[in-house]
């Protein structure tokens, strides 16, 4: 549960840190390197709450499967939420193959 409300917390501060800029900025265009950095923001604080959420126990080999191929699709510019839902998806497929 907590780390739940940590992600709609996220989500919630990226969304106003993205409205933000069209706000302040208006009608003008952002310089093409920081609308670049701006799409790495999402895959950034996903990543950082993956990390914090497999370290300091057991690596469940499944779990990490399913990160793979979000990240794999990721990659392959799928947008980000049917790439995560593609991880799940694999995650749970394999768990139920190996029950």
């Amino acid at each position: 549960m907590k780390l739940w409300l940590c992600v709609l917390a996220v989500s919630a501060a990226n969304w106003l840190m993205k409205a933000a800029g069209p706000l302040v900025l208006g009608k003008r265009d952002l310089p093409p390197a920081l609308v670049s950095v701006t799409k790495l923001t999402a895959p950034a604080l996903l990543a950082g709450l993956i990390v914090t959420d497999l370290g300091g126990r057991t690596i469940d080999w499944t779990q990490l499967i399913g990160v793979g191929v979000a990240g794999i699709l990721n990659l392959l510019r799928v947008p980000m939420l049917p790439a995560a839902a593609a991880g799940v998806a694999t995650t749970a497929l394999i768990r139920l193959a190996s029950a």
